[in-house]
């Protein structure tokens, strides 16, 4: 069975009620993600449509859901899947088929995927409004577009609505899904568990004389030994002055002697993801200047934490962030004044030009709203999940700097746990104290 395949009938039928209710009367329509084409007839590697899965656990490609309430907390669910066929499956793997995906994922009805168009009109009936994302899928669009021509055409006497009332459930959707239930918790614990475990291992393996590539194959290996399917995101493993790429991806540098490397890496699991940033020296210690360096941006990043409290705007974190890295730039003479004076000028801004938090979930970046329609920064809410990651980037021909500091990136991201009892720290088993990191890395060395 698929690693993505998630039978918890119970589960999705709770959440697709809870949507529904959400929504109120119609029919909802959501289509999983498409195969795409690599190259010739080679496909990437698939994943299912984050939102689909959310409501299904089903884990197969060419799979549309179809839901409607028939009364508060109650619903019925129809998903067209593909068809048993033991020809493909020699090629391609077992799939669920119709019955599977009654009898492992609890919906009421399966029928073949190709029967979709067919069925469509008749589920249509009844529903003045049609729960759907339109632009998403362009070819499904299209299909749709078809039936309800073909449907006024049929019944052109009577002069219906050419269509339904066409309402986009994502934004509900959304927000449901921003406020993590306890199975999503679980599993964004297990990925963040399976996570910290790849930056660790990292820190043991990483020696001056290595390619960039091969802590990277550490870090990947020790997600795939842990049960994670893929990673959440593509790892970003950057030495030396590559730290100071945002998102630096060749990872091909061979690492020298008093180089630091930036990890960023997160491992996905039950559909979730990790995402954390770690920077060590390969050396194993790391030198006065870029200890300076990493002091201040790791007590930007504790304030960051703190900030994350029920109630308070999602961007707290980023403000309190903004308040140290501005002081730690004075103390590390890049910046001369009052601090208050330099964050109303964005002094930091050549520094730092990044924001230091966004939702995490399913996605890597989640879905959740950040502001409302006045542009007002959105409330944390209980069981939100968000990262904190501020960092310094001083290039190394960034004349601006003392040179002591040029060529240093540092940034530190951990993933966060909105409570009513304060910011939980999903990630804190990977050690980030200076005396932490160090000892982490000298750990691999007497291992050896």
């Amino acid at each position: 069975m698929s690693r993505d395949a998630l039978p918890d009938p119970v589960l999705h039928r709770n959440r697709r009620s809870r949507l529904l209710d959400r929504l109120g009367d119609g029919l909802l329509l959501l289509p999983t993600a498409p195969e795409v084409l690599r190259n010739g007839d080679v496909h990437y590697e698939y994943r299912p449509g984050s939102d689909f899965h959310f409501l299904t656990g089903f884990p197969e490609p060419e799979a549309v859901l179809v839901a409607w309430r028939t009364g508060k907390g109650q619903h019925r669910s129809v998903l067209f899947v593909r068809p048993r066929d033991p020809a493909r499956e020699i090629w391609d793997g077992k799939r669920h088929g119709t019955k599977g995906a009654v009898s492992a994922f609890g919906v009421d009805e399966a029928h073949p995927i190709g029967e979709l168009w067919q069925r469509l009109p008749k589920l249509l009936e009844g529903h003045p409004t049609l729960f759907h994302r339109l632009g998403a899928a362009a070819a499904l669009d299209r299909r749709l577009l078809e039936v309800f021509a073909g449907q006024a055409q049929k019944h052109r006497r009577r002069q219906p609505a050419a269509h339904p009332t066409i309402q986009d459930p994502i934004p509900e959707l959304a927000a449901m899904r921003l406020r993590k239930d306890a199975a999503e918790i679980a599993a964004l614990q297990t990925a963040a568990t399976i996570t910290a475990a790849g930056h660790c291992a990292a820190m043991r393996g990483a020696r001056p004389g290595m390619f960039e590539y091969e802590v990277q194959a550490i870090v990947e290996a020790e997600f795939r030994r842990a049960g994670s399917p893929r990673n959440g995101y593509g790892s970003i493993v950057a030495s030396g002055p590559n730290a100071c790429i945002l998102h630096y991806h060749d990872n091909d540098r061979k690492m020298r002697e008093g180089d630091l490397l930036l990890l960023d890496a997160g491992a996905e699991f039950g559909g979730n993801t990790g995402d954390v940033t770690r920077t060590f020296p390969v050396s194993g210690h790391f030198s006065p200047a870029q200890a300076a360096v990493y002091r201040v941006v790791l007590r930007a990043q504790l304030a960051g934490i703190r900030a994350c409290r029920v109630g308070a705007p999602w961007n707290a974190a980023h403000k309190a962030c903004l308040r140290e890295l501005t002081r730690g730039l004075v103390e590390l003479a890049v910046l001369r004044g009052a601090v208050p004076k330099l964050l109303g000028k964005d002094a930091f801004k050549p520094w730092y030009m990044h924001g230091t938090s966004h939702w995490l979930g399913r996605d890597v970046h989640d879905v959740g709203a950040y502001q409302d329609a006045a542009d007002v920064a959105e409330p944390l809410p209980a069981g939100a999940v968000l990262t904190v990651e501020p960092g310094l980037y001083f290039d190394a021909n960034d004349r601006r700097v003392p040179k002591e500091l040029r060529g240093i990136g540092v940034r530190i991201e951990d993933d966060i746990l909105v409570t009513r009892a304060g910011p939980g720290v999903l990630t804190a088993a990977v050690p980030k104290t200076i005396r932490e990191v160090e000892a982490m890395c000298r750990a691999g060395r007497t291992a050896n």
